[in-house]
């Protein structure tokens, strides 16, 4: 087949869609806690994100590891995946999303830049985020926006991944709306799950208290 119906009776080409997974952070704001190893209804959120990226036919996934890695590696053994380590994840993000960009096989239309402690988001959230891409008219970075407020995952072109790896471009701050409107594709959406995320223990208290559903923090904090 290799082809989804665009609205109007024309084709869309299959993309060759990659995921960089970050799941390298050391949790600080909760206290060491190895984010990507909280459990939301006894899946951790690593294996959440994996099964939504599987769901909305990711084509290669690269899980970008750093703090925590052996627990988190573990969770991996059962998911077809490429692993990268950032030995120098305590220097902030951007080096992990090079690691994970510079390891992803061959080329790809599109890469998202996924982050392991928004806990919500599914398959049907991805594919909206493939939609606006397809449709976007300018832009090399989709980014979702809810309520004025920058969301994640992200979305990158074939050109802000080669501008990721070729420079210091930090295609990935969350400043990047205001400071390069160029390079970016604005998705607005009503779609609060783009701006979900667990910062702090009371982040996981709160999501525990609005949803009903069970989280837990992993049993032990790594402190090395």
């Amino acid at each position: 087949m290799g082809c989804l119906l665009k609205q109007g009776g024309g084709l869309y080409p299959r993309l060759r869609i990659g995921a960089v997974l970050l799941a390298a952070g050391e949790g600080r704001r909760m206290g060491g806690v190895a984010k990507p190893l909280i459990t939301l209804q006894g899946v951790p959120l690593i294996s959440r994100h994996l099964i939504a990226l599987s769901g909305a036919g990711i084509d290669e996934v690269v899980v970008v590891t750093g703090y925590a890695r052996e627990a988190i590696e573990e969770q991996m053994r059962s998911y077809t995946v490429t692993l990268a380590h950032n030995e120098a994840h305590a220097e902030g993000q951007e080096g992990s999303v090079r690691i994970g960009l510079a390891a992803l096989s061959g080329s790809f239309d599109a890469v998202f830049v996924v982050l392991a402690d928004q806990p919500l988001i599914g398959a049907g959230d991805l594919t909206e985020l493939i939609g606006a891409f397809k449709k976007r008219t300018a832009g090399h970075v989709v980014i979702p926006v809810v309520q004025g407020r920058r969301g994640n995952p992200i979305l990158l072109d074939a050109s802000a991944q080669a501008q990721i790896l070729g420079s210091d471009t930090k295609l990935g701050c969350r400043h990047l709306i205001e400071q390069h409107p160029e390079l970016v594709s604005v998705h607005e959406t009503t779609n609060t799950r783009f701006i979900t995320d667990l910062d702090t223990v009371e982040d996981v208290r709160q999501l525990a208290q609005r949803t009903g559903w069970r989280l837990e923090l992993p049993a032990l904090a790594v402190t090395h």
